[in-house]
């Protein structure tokens, strides 16, 4: 088949190059049309549910909210995680799908289940489906400043003109605010007055509610028009609410204002915003569509907010400071960059081992057409362009030119040595060379695209990072092979020519006989010396791998640091905003530095819940160049956590925006690592949880070490006396009334302004219940008209209690979690867990999981584990189908030990671990080792049906491969070394890949030149 296709593609070579134009031409469009992001979407496939519980406590929102909506989501088909939060007014819980199920169809399942389980939960209590967005989805940020405008009315402007604006943007999902005052009309009642009126807290309520809305009264028909008819009551004014009526007293109507204050003020809030440590801000964070381009949307944002500046308070700014096209430009240019530098180095690889111009065109060629091919396919896939996608196009650079390198060097050899008659017809000649090769550089390259097939077998965060690498350069591997077998024949057909007189020896053929052929002898001759120093060196290279460090994939730089800020977990929103503008100043004295935003506590929409306690700060950075002599990301950092470990009882984490994001969304905690504490009862966790960190915290390479904050939160419990209700013939829901709206507050209805809402809420004066006293002397009105103070009927005290309960897959948790630095995350843990294993006793039912990064790479290194045999495998099988001999496959498979020595070693000297992106690395070199095999080891076997000395044959058939081998070799690691070298966005992940992929192919190429060869004669003379 193959040869048909060669004869097909030389007799109708102008067919063949009309129908490269046009794919080309395809492929600029699609290139044009495909997503673009910084980074493949990590983010597994999660629903979230999020309820506000109003007032409720954590343990009153875990057992009337968390527990009976987790317990109905259990059984939908295919969940395989369900973790929850329960807080403060809040129940957050993330379920978990398989990747494979659509996002719309778990949300419907999800929603059908809620309605289910609605009669379960209390009367007030509304769950709420989160965004369809992922980690990556916060894509733009923007703070609002203003000197004379109040933060309530900049919030006011954010939720009501700006956010339903932006809202209706192609590809955004929800547009989160953060910080200022959110508007509300306030019926703040003066107890005293209530009793001096004798009216009661229900008779205002239901007054209130009774006083504001419209209605329809169809239609009255005059003379011949016909008039709709209209009832107007709704509340208009604060003059509206004040004028209420409540009731009637000796024939005197008892209005709201004589009872109560009413006014704007702020709703009770659950989080804020601060920036440059100047004050409180109010943000906007922009959220993207799942499967959305980041690029595209932020440029549709930027342009909508454009439009909108003119509609806004000439006095309002909008500020960016997290603008995602930014990383998106860095991330895209350092692959590109690569790409781009490493293909100069492969054309210039091409010219001077070919010699020739016009042969160097044709491989060259071979470059930009499998890339415009390869992004036809990644636009009907639905593949984005992001740094995996594209870097996988940038490794695959050398390795794409590999079929076309032994296709048009075996023509160009032929055509220059005069094997063919003159009489005989320069399409003839290029038809037969291309067929000699054809055979085996098809396998050869074919198995290369088959080593990266079982990548796609990878799960979880390495599954989606690492697949569109794997089907970029499978794709551009399998186009770049078609072309050699098409294009590579039919242009040589066209633009190459036979050669007059014969020419004197090329610099190769100088290479060959001076060099590589006397080296060769030598090593035939010293056989057994020989192969015992290879052996030798293979049991080092397998000992050299025991001393590589372990980790998961290297940290990807964003170009901006996130710092997590935590305090006492019962110190209130104000405080905390306090201690962060101390926290910002600090960081403000860093002469790299921009711009800080601090997020605290959560925002509207609760899809990052936090207490008011703990602060999400992001630190934006000026351009590498700005930066200090001699200073680097990790000193600069180092530098901040020496300056504000200086504030008193504050711990600080340091990660970075879309780390912190993706890390919490995967595995519920926003650090590398996470010891899991599951049991039933909070005290005996926090305990062991205490324990671990006292271990952990002494341990090298430990940052960061923190137990989440699950207590020392302060309640005011009311305890209700069910007998004293008996008593006065009232009940607990009548007592918890007076506790919801008097103290906590109570949203009775809705005042319209225009196209806004705000809620009108009731509750006592501040002075009535800012204290246990107060609180304690509220007056409670009972059946028959008496009122008694609250103290009556509870006993009301202090105490500490859970500040969140935790739960994961129906088990309640506490987490420990930590970064680690200058130490390989593998060789950590495995300590760690010897020290717990040691000191810590469990008690009955309760047990420990580490997670974070950690329970990545234990999944990834099992999948690998498979994946590898798999690959040998699905090698071998295609090594047989070509030489029809297991002798022969097996040979080649031998050759691969001394192959992976030199990316171990690459390993070892950069002073890099053995990670995800390492491992395919040595994935790639296997296959790259294979495509050499076959190319030396087919032509010393063609060489034996013409010379019958084996020795002969071996060294002739060796020298007319070595061009060709080292031409495939250099190639690929030229084309590698711009990776290696990079230092821009996204370098830190694709240098592992490259350094075991140029370490590996010296020591290959060493292999295949010399050790093959004498594989192949004591095989052939042995068996």
């Amino acid at each position: 088949m193959i040869n048909n296709i060669i004869e097909f593609a030389v007799q109708q070579r102008f067919l063949v190059m009309l129908a490269l134009a046009g794919l080309c031409g395809w492929g600029a469009i699609s290139y044009q049309q495909i997503p673009i992001d910084a980074f493949p979407d990590v983010t597994n496939n999660q629903v979230q549910i999020l309820t506000p519980a109003g007032g409720y406590s954590p343990i009153e929102v875990e057992k009337f909210v968390t527990y009976p909506i987790e317990l109905e989501m259990s059984s939908i088909p295919g969940l395989i995680e369900n973790r929850s939060i329960s807080q403060f007014g809040l129940s957050a819980i993330t379920l978990v799908f398989e990747d494979g199920i659509d996002i719309y169809w778990a949300r419907q399942q999800v929603l059908e289940r809620l309605i289910r389980v609605k009669g379960d939960l209390p009367e007030d209590i509304e769950p709420e489906i989160g965004p369809v967005s992922t980690g990556l989805g916060e894509i733009y940020q923007y703070a609002l400043e203003s000197d004379s405008l109040s933060p309530m009315e900049i919030r006011e402007i954010q939720d009501w003109i700006i956010a339903p604006v932006l809202r209706g943007v192609k590809g955004v999902i929800e547009v989160n605010s953060l910080g200022g005052f959110v508007k509300q009309y306030h019926i703040t009642v003066n107890p005293d007055l209530v009793q001096k009126f004798a009216v009661t807290l229900d008779e205002i309520w239901e007054a209130v509610a009774a006083n504001n809305e419209n209605t329809g009264g169809n239609y009255i028909i005059r003379d011949a028009e016909q008039f709709v008819v209209r009832g107007i009551g709704l509340i208009e004014t604060v003059s509206d609410i004040k004028n209420i009526v409540i009731k009637e007293r000796q024939g005197v109507p008892v209005l709201v204002k004589d009872v109560a204050t009413v006014e704007i003020q702020p709703q009770v809030r659950y989080g804020a915003a601060t920036k440059d440590a100047e004050g409180e801000a109010v943000i906007g964070i922009i959220m993207m569509l799942k499967g959305e381009s980041g690029r595209d949307v932020v440029l549709r944002v930027k342009e909508m907010l454009n439009r909108l500046k003119p509609s806004l308070p000439a006095e309002l700014s909008i500020v960016p400071y997290y603008d995602r096209i930014e990383l998106v430009n860095k991330a895209i240019a350092t692959v590109t960059n690569a790409l781009f530098i490493g293909g100069i180095l492969v054309i210039v690889v091409l010219i001077i081992f070919l010699g020739n111009f016009r042969s160097s065109l044709i491989v060259a060629l071979v470059l930009p057409i499998a890339i415009l091919l390869s992004f036809i396919v990644m636009k009907l896939v639905g593949l984005s362009s992001n740094l995996m996608s594209l870097g996988g196009l940038a490794i695959g650079i050398g390795m794409m030119v590999d079929g076309g390198i032994v296709v048009v060097e075996n023509i160009n050899r032929q055509l220059k040595e005069n094997k063919i008659p003159n009489k005989v017809s320069l399409l003839v000649v290029v038809t037969k060379a291309a067929k000699e090769v054809g055979r085996p550089s098809f396998f050869a390259v074919l198995i290369v695209v088959t080593v990266f097939l079982p990548l796609f077998t990878l799960q979880g965060l390495e599954g989606k990072m690492f697949s569109p690498l794997a089907v970029t350069i499978s794709i551009a591997l399998f186009a770049a092979l078609i072309l050699a077998i098409t294009m590579a024949p039919a242009l040589s057909a066209l633009i190459l020519r036979k050669p007059k007189k014969k020419r004197t020896k090329r610099s190769g053929s100088t290479f060959t006989h001076k060099i590589y052929t006397p080296v060769l002898e030598f090593c035939l001759k010293h056989r057994r010396g020989v192969l015992i120093g290879a052996a030798v060196l293979t049991i080092a290279g397998i000992f050299l791998f025991s001393y590589l460090g372990t980790e998961f994939v290297p940290a990807l730089e964003e170009g901006a640091i996130a710092i997590q800020a935590f305090r006492l977990p019962s110190v209130s929103t104000e405080n905390s905003v306090k201690i962060n503008r101390i926290i910002e100043k600090k960081i403000m004295q860093t002469p790299e530095i921009t711009t800080v935003v601090s997020r605290i506590g959560r925002a509207e929409v609760a899809t990052d819940p936090m207490l008011p306690s703990i602060s999400d700060i992001y630190v934006m950075m000026k351009p590498l160049a700005e930066w200090r002599e001699g200073f680097s990301k990790e000193k600069i950092v180092e530098e901040m956590r020496e300056d504000l470990e200086t504030i008193p009882g504050v711990l600080f984490s340091f990660s970075q925006p879309i780390a912190l994001r993706v890390d919490e969304l995967i595995s519920g905690v926003k650090s590398q690592l996470a010891i899991k504490i599951f049991g039933e009862d909070m005290t005996i966790m926090k305990s062991l949880a205490e324990q671990i960190t006292a271990i952990l915290k002494p341990m090298g390479g430990a940052r960061d070490v923190k137990v989440e904050q699950t207590s020392g939160f302060g309640y005011l419990q009311i305890k209700i006396n069910r007998n004293t209700l008996s008593r006065y013939g009232m009940s607990v829901k009548e007592i918890n009334e007076y506790i919801r709206i008097a103290i906590g507050g109570g949203t009775v209805s809705t005042l319209i302004e225009g196209e806004k809402r705000f809620d009108i809420v009731i509750r006592f004066e501040e002075n009535y219940r800012n204290n246990l006293e107060a609180i304690s002397n509220i007056l409670v009105t009972t059946p028959n008209r008496q009122q008694l103070p609250l103290t009556t009927f509870a006993d009301i005290s202090f105490a500490e209690g859970p500040a969140q309960v935790s739960r994961e897959d129906g088990k309640r948790k506490i987490t420990v979690e930590l970064n680690i630095s200058g130490i390989d995350i593998g060789t950590f843990v495995s300590k760690a867990q010897a020290a717990i294993t040691q000191s810590v006793n469990l008690p009955t039912g309760y047990f420990l999981k580490w997670g974070g990064q950690f329970e990545n790479q234990q999944r990834a290194n099992r999948r690998l584990m498979i994946i590898l045999p798999i690959t040998l495998i699905l090698i071998f099988i295609l090594l047989f189908m070509m030489f029809r001999s297991l002798k022969q496959s097996s040979l080649i498979l031998l050759n691969l030990p001394f192959s992976l020595i030199g990316g171990a070693l690459s390993l070892w000297i950069m002073g890099l671990y053995l990670s995800v992106p390492a491992s395919v690395g040595f994935i790639a070199v296997i296959g790259t080792a294979v495509q050499n095999g076959i190319v030396m080891v087919s032509f010393i076997h063609e060489q034996r049906k013409e010379k019958p000395s084996l020795p002969e044959s071996i060294k002739h058939g060796a020298a007319l491969r070595v061009r060709p081998i080292l031409m495939t070799s250099f190639t690929t690691i030229l084309g590698l070394i711009p990776l290696l070298l990079t230092t821009g966005v996204g370098s830190e992940i694709q240098r592992p890949l490259a350094a075991v992929v140029i370490g590996g192919l010296i020591t290959s190429t060493i292999s295949t030149l010399f050790l093959l060869p004498l594989l192949y004669g004591l095989f052939e003379e042995k068996l």
